[in-house]
């Protein structure tokens, strides 16, 4: 069956860097369109950042814009997202998503925690 598997959350610092990773199975990964979504707590669910299944084209919602970078490595069956420059704003549980757009996707991972703070 699909599994989405996220790590690499935590605490960082304002300013600070983090990189998450998710590990997927059960589908041909390297044909399949991924994102990033993230919830903030009492907030709703924002689109982060999405990338094609070859790595082509990515899109970044602009509260991140500069900031993060989507990648994926399908050799590795595994999708990332470097976050530098971490503001208090970005603190939120980060999910991975079997899909590029909010529209298809079919899958999600259960989300890795990100509390950014001094």
């Amino acid at each position: 069956q699909v599994q989405l598997v996220e790590s690499g959350g935590g605490l960082a610092q304002p300013g600070g860097s983090l990189r998450l990773s998710c590990a997927a199975s059960g589908f041909t990964f390297s044909t399949s369109g991924m994102s990033w979504a993230r919830q903030a707590p009492g907030k709703g669910l924002e689109w982060v950042s999405g990338i094609y299944s070859d790595g082509s084209d990515t899109y970044y919602a602009d509260s991140v814009k500069g900031r993060f970078t989507i990648s994926r490595d399908n050799a590795k069956n595994t999708l990332y997202l470097q976050m530098n420059s971490l503001k208090p704003e970005d603190t939120a549980l980060y999910y991975c998503a079997k899909g590029y757009r909010d529209y298809d996707v079919d899958y999600w991972g259960q989300g890795t925690q990100v509390t950014v703070s001094s």
